[in-house]
């Protein structure tokens, strides 16, 4: 099941207008919350960064707050497994097509729930392989719009290479992946990119940065320029998704010694006894 437009109904049934903005123009938002034991994970920063995004664009939240996380709620009990990957997707609306905004429309709002797919026993073991790219993408990368065609197409340049993640770099400088954050480690200390106009603030980047001081480790934020990052003892790819995971190959040369380092091991640790203690707590 999912929701569109103030029904719930089967996927196949759902049907939007081919004028939608969405389809014309990419003129939409989306946001992904990932869900544990059918607890959202930290919603209320996800809405704050889905409301950063419709911001960004000009267009008015269809929702409050307290309305999103109904929906959410009900759209989570409608499924039968219960870590959920939670979609929610955001367009202007219907209209005649034209640049401009159209005054008066009801922006779309679709959300799906797919089972949440985290990295493998084998990739958490050995570590994924990454290449670099120039960062080509606009100036707005902290907006969630659903005009990911950069993304996706520097995105295939890791899939051509057998690689899982492609990470950017704009005038000598690391940004992000091209659908996930980046950690750059030396020294044990953690290196990580400014949350500013040229990336996505991850919501497990904020947590990743949280567990490190909790457990004083050194975090420096701030411009991460391409040779620490292609002298790094480790990298660390961060999403909802792929939550903690180390990169151990970069284009073709190991990191380090081309093995999951030890204070990325202890992240994890940290981060799925996190997880338990948080959205795993009293589940029955």
């Amino acid at each position: 099941m999912i929701y569109l437009n103030g029904e719930f109904l089967p996927i196949e049934e759902a049907r939007i207008p081919v004028l939608d903005r969405g389809f014309i123009f990419g003129d939409g938002v989306y946001e992904l919350i990932p869900v544990y034991s059918r607890r959202p994970f930290r919603i209320e920063e996800h809405l704050a960064r889905l409301q950063h995004s419709l911001d960004g664009i000009r267009l008015p939240n269809p929702h409050t707050p307290g309305e999103w996380r109904e929906l959410i709620d009900t759209l989570i009990a409608q499924q039968s497994f219960d870590d959920q990957s939670v979609y929610l997707h955001i367009t202007r609306g219907v209209a005649k097509r034209d640049h401009a905004f159209p005054p008066g429309i009801t922006p779309t709002v679709m959300m799906m729930a797919n089972p949440l797919v985290t990295p493998t026993p084998e990739q958490i073991e050995n570590g994924v392989a990454a290449v670099t790219a120039v960062d080509n993408r606009w100036l707005r990368c902290d907006i969630k719009a659903i005009s990911l065609l950069p993304n996706v197409l520097l995105r295939q340049l890791a899939v051509d290479a057998g690689a899982a993640e492609t990470i950017l770099l704009r005038g000598g400088f690391m940004t992000e992946g091209a659908a996930s954050n980046i950690f750059v480690i030396k020294d044990e200390i953690i290196f990580a990119p400014p949350k500013n106009n040229l990336m996505l603030p991850g919501i497990t980047y904020d947590v990743v940065v949280e567990l490190a001081n909790q457990n004083n480790v050194d975090v420096r934020i701030g411009a991460v320029p391409e040779r620490l990052l292609r002298h790094a003892d480790e990298i660390w790819q961060t999403s909802s998704t792929r939550e903690v995971l180390a990169i151990t190959t970069l284009d073709g040369a190991p990191v380090g010694d081309g093995r999951p380092g030890l204070l990325g091991q202890r992240m994890l640790e940290w981060y799925q006894a996190f997880k338990t203690a948080v959205m795993r707590a009293d589940y029955t």
